[in-house]
């Protein structure tokens, strides 16, 4: 049932326009200017007051459902006014011939009456024939003049035989026509289209029409990213959105012939309460589609970030502990994306039913081949379906057992059977909860070497996830409102448990061979399964999720049979998961400190396992981009080491005999050289070098250095790159000045290069060799040939002072797009003396932006410290870059004032318009 209009002459009075218009006079004046300026008037006002009084209404609480009522409504009778003005005033026809003829057509949304406030209008300019003169000037001067009005007009001019003829041939063409409604002029002609239409094309082609916007669908799902999770969700075409149920509108309007929703309740197609939840998520939809293009003024339908904010405030969403405004609207976005597809699936089996319905022969054959029973269960066609209505009011552990089943059988799951589950939910209550056999079952599904992935996800769409572990149902659609996280937290869960059995089976190795061999070696399989299940559960509590999160598997951990040793190991893993990634992004894992500190923390070499697992699988599932085979090698890197430390082999004796073997090995590789040359090259760095670099790195920067030398070059560049850690080294080889670094950190942010980490050595003769680690700006290797030969000429440019650094940094990158401006990241300084015994380590937080890197050290420099290693990371809009820092004697860092004095100048430098993290802002951003 449509929505009552209320008081629609106040949104216009077309008898009152209408007289005002015939006061016009100048019948049959065939366009007089003066004539039609004057109507343009008064029709762009009505226009204009209209859509007011429509705005007031919905921000004062006027449902979207007769908002976008009120919009078609006020359309209506604007062209109404329109088609009068022109076929009585401009183009009259005392005796009009059968040919001379014109119904006006209302197609697509506008047919079926929904209109957002600047949604295209659809119009079929409908002749009984072919089209005459006075049909084509008639057309032409009102598409004109409701152009000229500012509205969108897409329109199509055909005879009722080309519009049956097309829409034979074209499935667009007979969506568009079934939706058509007639708004004025010839009513007769529009009866018979309709008419027609049902007897020659409809009757004809139901299979063939659903087959189609099914495929479509798809097809169109597959374009919008295939996933009702994305960041910035297409609220018409995405998946879950308004052109889904559109899609169920179409197929019930053509196969049963159903213009109100309401009616596949008497169908049978539809319980009340799946159509409640139908027209709650059209409802829904449609308010945030109405907000979306009141606030961009333009036909918006992507929920852009800065829209997102907007909206949520717009819509009455307000912060709660540990949840902005904008993660709680989003959240209820995502269930209602997951609403609309549930309700997709149950239409689906009612139409399968149906179909079988109507051939009874095979209806027959069917049953005369009974299917195979399991467990109460029904087994035919490769799924599994729960007949009786009974089976999970009897046995609720039976909803359980149905998703068991279907993974142990490699089968799917009957619409109809989730249909079932989904109306006895609530007997998911504490009774079963507690059932060891009921988490007997759960933790052998979360376990299956047989693609748990899928049927997590389906316990999820069904809604029986959050039941059974409601921890689990409180981040279901959970967002976080950045950059960086590209899923909601439940899918990112569920596609995380998806790599780690893919790295399991070995499907993963080319990616990840260090996991594919360290997990062969777990002792404690479920505790890593249990681990990741729960490593994010405990997002927007208002706290570290790490911290909730272990209180969180201590309580679950037994319920789902795990030992009292199992338990706690699954609760330190989610207590420490970021631990890993934290010290291999953002410390300098050639410092002995670092490798300590880390593998006491971690304790045994099967929580390093258990850890690099997890680890591995959490990033790769935080989105499509965010992994590449940098961070793979940082983590192997910090792996090898800890498993040495661990093992006993990491000892002071160690690092010297790593260092002299090191030393053996380069001599060997530059076995061309004389013992004196060699000699003076290992004299020449100092232990650090050393212990940093690999050999064969070390043999490629002697030549360099050699070369350079002997040709007195003042600045050496040299490039390698590495495709399988997706990285490019430079290597720059000149005589040490103070500021390098920074000059060095602008040039290459001018060529469009990230730099994701640096090692800055100087060797005892006073020469620098930095080492600059890039990516482009998609986090591969920086290997185009054409910007690797502009680096050499920048890097020269900036370290002789031609080259104005922050204007060529920001023509590179001239900026973040607009809507990402949303979002607001406090600067905040972390100073850490003890992460190392040389060095005093500096985090810096904020904002990413071109040239962040560039302004940070140029800062450093200017206080007169000296830089390490530099380590960038980024996480979405947030940069956190860690620098290992002495003063200008070589010392740590340890006076208070100089300290305080370091803060103070790098949060000044960072963007004027952020402000200084608070202290509850800081452990906000720590608990992200």
């Amino acid at each position: 049932m449509r929505p009552t209009i209320q008081t629609p002459r106040e949104i216009i009075d077309r008898k009152a326009l209408t007289l005002q218009l015939d006061a016009l006079g100048g019948e049959g004046q065939h366009g007089k200017p003066e004539q039609r300026q004057q109507a343009l008037v008064l029709l762009k006002a009505a226009l204009q007051s209209g859509h007011a009084v429509i705005r007031r209404r919905f921000e004062a609480g006027t449902p979207a459902l007769a908002t976008r009522q009120s919009i078609a409504f006020l359309t209506d009778q604007i062209i109404r006014l329109v088609f009068d003005f022109t076929v009585n005033r401009v183009y009259r026809l005392p005796n009009p011939t059968a040919a001379e003829k014109l119904s006006l057509m209302a197609v697509g949304g506008y047919g079926r009456g929904e209109m957002a406030p600047f949604s295209d209008v659809d119009l079929l300019f409908l002749f009984p024939y072919k089209q005459t003169p006075w049909g084509e000037q008639v057309a032409e001067y009102m598409l004109y003049l409701l152009w000229d009005l500012g509205l969108k007009v897409g329109h199509a001019t055909r005879s009722v035989d080309e519009c049956i003829r097309l829409s034979l041939s074209d499935v667009t063409i007979r969506t568009a026509i079934l939706e058509a409604r007639w708004i004025w002029g010839d009513q007769d002609l529009a009866g018979q289209l309709m008419t027609r239409f049902q007897a020659e094309v409809v009757a004809r082609t139901g299979a063939d029409f659903i087959d189609k916007k099914l495929a479509e669908r798809d097809d169109r799902h597959r374009r919008m990213g295939d996933s009702r999770y994305v960041v910035e969700p297409n609220i018409k075409e995405g998946k879950g959105g308004l052109r889904d149920l559109h899609t169920l509108i179409w197929i019930t309007k053509y196969v049963y012939g159903v213009d109100d929703t309401a009616e596949l309740i008497q169908r049978g197609l539809l319980h009340a309460d799946e159509h409640r939840r139908f027209v709650q998520a059209m409802e829904f939809l449609w308010t945030v589609r109405i907000h979306l293009h009141y606030l961009a003024n333009r036909p918006e339908e992507r929920l852009t970030f800065d829209m997102q904010t907007e909206i949520a405030k717009a819509m009455g969403y307000a912060d709660r502990p540990g949840r902005l405004d904008v993660e709680r609207f989003m959240k209820k976005y995502y269930l209602v994306a997951k609403e609309v597809g549930d309700l997709t699936r149950i239409f689906a089996a009612a139409l399968e039913e149906r179909h079988k319905k109507k051939k009874p022969l095979a209806a027959i054959r069917a049953r005369m081949k009974r299917p195979k029973t399991i467990d109460g269960f029904e087994i035919e066609g490769g799924r599994v379906n729960a007949r009786s209505e009974g089976l999970f009011e009897k046995q609720p552990i039976k909803m359980l057992r149905l998703f068991h089943l279907a993974q142990e059988q490699g089968l799917d799951i009957h619409p109809e059977a989730l249909r079932l589950v989904r109306r006895h939910l609530k007997l998911i209550g504490a009774q079963m909860r507690n059932d060891p056999e009921a988490n007997r079952l759960f933790l052998e599904m979360l376990c299956s070497k047989n693609d748990p992935e899928t049927t997590l996800r389906r316990l999820n769409e069904a809604g029986v996830f959050g039941r059974f572990v409601p921890d689990f149902g409180r981040v279901v659609a959970q967002t976080q409102h950045d950059m960086y996280h590209t899923y909601t937290v439940d899918e990112h869960t569920i596609r995380a448990i998806g790599i780690l059995s893919r790295i399991e089976s070995g499907a993963l190795k080319e990616d990840h061979p260090l996991s594919v061999n360290v997990i062969k070696e777990v002792l404690s399989r479920r505790v890593l399964y249990v681990a990741l299940l729960l490593h994010d559960i405990a997002k927007g509590r208002g706290g570290d999720h790490s911290v909730l999160g272990e209180t969180v598997a201590e309580k679950l951990g037994p319920r789902f049979g795990l030992t009292a040793a199992e338990t706690e190991t699954a609760a330190w893993l989610v207590r420490w998961h970021l631990l890993m990634s934290a010290t291999a992004f953002k410390r300098d894992i050639a410092d002995p400190k670092t490798v300590v500190d880390f593998a006491q923390a971690v304790q045994s070499p099967e929580r390093l396992r258990l850890l690099l697992c997890l680890t591995v699988s959490d990033i790769r599932a935080v989105g499509p981009t965010i992994w590449n085979g940098w961070k793979g090698q940082l983590l192997r890197e910090l792996y090898y080491r800890a498993e040495e430390f661990l093992s006993g082999g990491f000892t002071g004796r160690a690092r010297s005999q790593r260092i002299d073997d090191t030393k053996a090995e380069v001599r060997k590789l530059l076995a061309d050289w004389s013992k004196a040359e060699t000699d003076r090259l290992l004299k020449r760095h100092y232990e650090n070098y050393w212990y940093s670099n690999d050999p064969e790195t070390i043999a490629r920067h002697a030549r360099m250095m050699k070369a350079a030398d002997a040709a007195k070059r003042p600045l050496t560049l040299e490039t390698q790159t590495d495709s399988f850690r997706a990285v490019t080294e430079v290597a720059l080889y000149a005589p040490d000045h103070p500021g390098l670094f920074a000059r060095v950190a602008g040039a290459l942010a001018s060529c469009g290069a990230n730099i994701v980490d640096a090692k800055i050595f100087t060797t005892k003769d006073g020469m620098a060799l930095d080492m600059f680690f890039i990516q482009d700006m998609e986090g591969g290797a920086f290997d185009r040939a054409d910007r690797l030969k502009k680096l050499s000429g920048t890097i020269e440019g900036a370290l002789s002072g031609d080259l104005k650094l922050r204007s060529a940094i920001a023509a590179e990158k001239p900026g973040l797009p607009s809507r990402t401006r949303v979002f607001k990241v406090a600067p905040q300084v972390l100073i850490d003396n003890n992460a190392s015994n040389r060095w005093t380590v500096i985090e810096v937080n904020g904002r990413d932006r071109p040239g962040f890197l560039y302004d940070v050290t140029k800062t450093l420099y200017g206080l007169n410290l000296s830089i390490g290693s530099a380590h960038i990371a980024t996480y979405g809009e947030r940069a956190v870059d860690t620098f290992y820092l002495q003063d200008l004697t070589g010392m740590k860092l340890t006076d208070k004032r100089r300290l305080a004095q370091i803060e103070r100048a790098v949060l000044k430098r960072l963007r004027p318009e952020d402000k200084p993290a608070s202290a509850k802002a800081a452990a906000a951003a720590k608990a992200a």
